[in-house]
């Protein structure tokens, strides 16, 4: 069977578990893309078998309403956390019009499509974002330079990853795929900006070494179980902190609380949000 970058393929030798996407083809060897999931992969060309049409259909159908779910979840969050801030502007007791200073997200992805993936939600949700396709290997030496041009609040550095126990054990960093480049781009970012509170990092992906990426200065990480995380997971983590006053602290269980994929693929520490309101809100004349 004849296969090209972008076909939609599943692996034998996993009884088709995960739909994966084609990368690149070395050889006899194809370098796959989870379609929905932050996991890379190697297979033999022979291992591979083509999704059906109508197998594609469905996947996308069922995607489609995990995430409009997941999104749900996150519009009544929000919903509760608006009607805090309107009684809060309004000392409780009358209506008055303010305005709201928004923050700034940079968003790093090693995979194009993910990144065109997560734009779309944050567009979805209403948050403006700077959103870069890097790949993990050029994150170290490209973060600091964006971080002090961009002057983010909200840092997402993201991609692919896997772990591997021919390279390892699960303590081993270089049991990873992109682990390393993760770990590096925060401490680079952390060189920038060392207040957890002043810059908040999100960082990882499938299967990624969470402990050393929230030892490196990540506020939020992958993947505590070494589990595989959805592409989406970063965006709701990023919108939770994003929508939350500076007044309060998000806690972990929050954060995740919107999430496609839990605590075993998500984690981190307890951080402040970032959402400022203002008074009185005036318009254009």
């Amino acid at each position: 069977m004849d296969f090209i970058i972008g076909d939609l393929v599943t692996r034998r030798s996993h009884k088709h578990d995960i739909i994966f996407r084609i990368g690149s083809i070395e050889g006899e060897t194809a370098i796959l893309h989870g379609e929905d999931l932050r996991l890379e992969a190697d297979a033999p060309l022979s291992d591979l078998e083509k999704v059906a049409d109508r197998e594609i259909e469905r996947y996308l159908e069922t995607e489609k309403e995990q995430v409009d779910y997941s999104f749900r979840l996150f519009r009544q969050d929000y919903q509760l956390m608006k009607e805090k801030r309107n009684y809060e502007a309004s000392d409780g007791y009358q209506k008055q019009s303010y305005f709201q200073l928004p923050a700034r997200v940079l968003h790093l992805d090693g995979d194009r499509n993910y990144l065109k993936k997560c734009i779309d939600l944050y567009q979805r949700i209403g948050l403006q974002v700077h959103g870069l396709h890097i790949l993990e290997a050029d994150m170290p030496a490209e973060i600091a330079g964006l971080i002090k041009r961009i002057q983010p609040d909200l840092l997402v550095i993201t991609g692919h990853d896997a772990y591997s126990e021919k390279r390892g054990s699960k303590k081993d960093l270089k049991a990873y795929r992109h682990s390393k480049y993760f770990v590096e781009a925060v401490r680079e970012a952390r060189r920038v900006e060392s207040n957890l509170d002043q810059l908040v990092i999100f960082a990882g992906a499938c299967q990624s070494h969470f402990q050393s990426i929230i030892r490196a200065g990540a506020n939020f990480a992958s993947s505590p179980s070494r589990v595989n995380i959805h592409a989406l997971d970063p965006v709701y983590i990023t919108a939770k902190l994003a929508y939350t006053s500076f007044m309060d602290k998000v806690t972990v269980s929050d954060v995740l609380r919107n999430t496609l994929t839990g605590e075993k693929g998500l984690g981190g520490i307890e951080t402040r949000g970032f959402l400022r309101t203002g008074m009185p809100y005036l318009t254009e004349e």
